[in-house]
């Protein structure tokens, strides 16, 4: 009889040890969701409603679609883009990015664009992705301040250097993807 009672005991520690270690992972996560993820979401929708709102997402991208129309005018845009002051504000929602390319594919349609530069605008205009959310994938990892200081320039700045590129990468890939007819 003990040794029953001593299995259903074992047996009872271990689930209550699961149960709690689980229950407290559930609660972790829901207060980090309302600490961390809630707030910039909402930051993130208040940027968003105010380019849509004010018209700045238009004019930026009608502003910068013209450079389009040559692998020249691709790298400007990818530099404009990427411009670590920018590139935060650019990123949310991805706003400025679906308006351009939008634009660019409403220009390549008509035949004012060639079609060969879709893949490379496609990176031209994204070297902002993930920019937005930097800081806050540092903060969920509990970074220390020092990172965080460091962390965010050295990516947004890197962004200026792997954005160009990867705008010339697609741009030689591109060759033959749209064969003359």
């Amino acid at each position: 009889m003990k040794g029953l009672t001593a299995l259903l005991e074992r047996i009872g520690r271990s689930v209550g040890g699961i149960v709690g270690a689980l229950y407290q992972a559930g609660r972790d996560a829901v207060e980090t969701v309302l600490r961390n993820v809630l707030p910039f979401m909402v930051f993130i929708s208040l940027v968003i409603g105010i380019i849509n709102a004010s018209g700045i997402g238009d004019f930026i991208a009608e502003t910068l679609s013209p450079l389009a129309s040559s692998a020249i005018g691709l790298i400007i845009l990818t530099v404009i883009v990427a411009l670590p002051v920018l590139s935060p504000l650019l990123g949310p929602g991805a706003v400025i990015a679906q308006i351009i390319g939008t634009l660019l594919g409403s220009e390549i349609a008509r035949g004012n664009i060639p079609p060969q530069y879709a893949l490379p605008a496609l990176f031209a205009i994204n070297p902002q992705v993930g920019c937005d959310f930097i800081p806050v994938g540092l903060a969920l990892g509990e970074a220390e301040p020092e990172t965080v200081e460091v962390g965010v320039p050295a990516v947004l700045f890197s962004r200026m250097i792997t954005g160009p590129v990867a705008t010339i990468l697609a741009y030689f890939a591109s060759f033959g993807l749209y064969p003359d007819n």
